[in-house]
């Protein structure tokens, strides 16, 4: 407890968001273009705040799409 008031609270990202944070600067930035929102929303969803329902999902699906193959 921080005196009188209430305790911090904690950010528990996911599987996903923990993935995504782990991505270079370059890479989380093309997948938020992909989901059609910023880099620094899409880094704000990666810590676990506080998104737009519609701008989580595209993000997770944008976390979760195959990668191309490589040459």
């Amino acid at each position: 407890m921080r005196g009188f008031l209430s305790p911090a609270l904690r950010l528990n990202p996911t599987e996903l968001q923990a993935r995504f944070a782990g991505y270079s600067r370059g890479r989380r930035a093309k997948l938020a273009a992909v989901a059609q929102t910023t880099l620094i929303k899409a880094d704000q969803w990666a810590r676990g705040g506080s998104v737009d329902a519609p701008i989580a999902d595209a993000l997770s699906a944008a976390v979760t799409q195959p990668k191309p193959k490589k040459k």
